[in-house]
């Protein structure tokens, strides 16, 4: 026999608190209503956020560059509008040295994994 769970995320095991059910007065649907006073998959991701520095890393033979995002937008698409489509980190760089090894790093980066640069944005 099966145990029954509830899962958001592959592993990660939710119980819900309580269920209610009702009637869509419009269509007649049923609809059923579970409430989670609590999620695991939420304090896991808190607890992941406890360890995020607020800073990406970027690593090369130069060594380690630490920035941290002055914005970071998600963009969401698909047929329901819930698939991640991209995520645009954006940092803010107010020192020209500190620029300057951005873009040895980028540049690096670039050639590594066979991208090329473009100007026109």
């Amino acid at each position: 026999m099966t145990q029954p769970t509830i899962e958001f995320f592959d592993g990660v095991y939710e119980a819900f608190d309580e269920v209610s059910l009702r009637r869509n007065t419009r269509t007649g649907g049923k609809i059923v209503v579970m409430i989670f006073r609590e999620l695991k998959c939420i304090e896991a991701f808190k607890a992941l956020r406890a360890q995020f520095s607020n800073a990406l890393r970027l690593k090369d033979e130069e060594g380690e560059i630490s920035v941290e995002p002055s914005g970071v937008k998600f963009y969401f698409g698909g047929p329901e509008g819930d698939d991640l489509d991209r995520v645009e980190c954006s940092v803010e760089i107010d020192r020209e040295d500190h620029f300057e090894r951005v873009m040895r790093f980028l540049h690096r980066f670039a050639e590594a994994n066979g991208m090329g640069y473009d100007e026109g944005k």
